[in-house]
Order: C-alpha cells, then structure tokens, then sequence
C-alpha cells in the first residue's frame, strides 16, 4: 500500500535562488536539496520552480492504492471492531396546517 504523504514530511523550500546564481552553482542547490529539503529556484523575483529529493516528489505523486472491492475497503475500515450504534429515534414527521 503506498504511504499518503503528510505535510510534515513535504517540507517548503529552505532557500531562495536566482536562476542564473542556481546554474552558477547547481551542485551546491543539488547538495542542499538533498541535505536540508527543497530549494527555490526564481526568475526575476518571481516563483519559478522548486528542486526536491526524488523522495518527496515520489511522495507527491503516489497514488494511494484502491481497495479491490467493497468487501475489503470494508474490511480494510479503521472502524473494524469498534462498537457503533447506528440507531436513532424514529421520525414522525411534523403537524401541518392545510
């Protein structure tokens, strides 16, 4: 079953790069991605892409996996063995003045 990511682990980029300053040195934005998390590579002061370890992209894009059939997402539940109690007190409608 593949793990849902969660916001802990799919950090925000720790730095802010220009693009020419990321290409003039890309294996240091290489290294501090995969060592402090990802890294903001901008174009003119504006967001233009994030580099991240190949680990939280894979996390980004998972897809979690389906239940074969109703049977077993049943069976799969959290709720399995809890005691619930679906029972409520019958409806009787309301009085109407026709």
């Amino acid at each position: 079953m593949s793990k849902k990511p969660t916001k802990r682990s799919l950090k925000m980029p720790t730095s802010a790069w220009q693009v020419q300053t990321a290409k003039a040195r890309f294996s240091e934005v290489f290294r501090l991605a995969r060592s402090e998390g990802p890294q903001l590579i901008t174009r003119q002061g504006s967001d233009g892409v994030i580099m991240l370890p190949v680990e939280q992209f894979a996390e980004l894009i998972a897809q979690p996996e389906q239940p074969k059939s109703l049977l077993q997402f049943f069976r799969e539940s959290p709720l399995v063995g809890l005691n619930l109690s679906f029972e409520r007190d019958k409806d009787h409608g309301r009085d109407l003045k026709l």
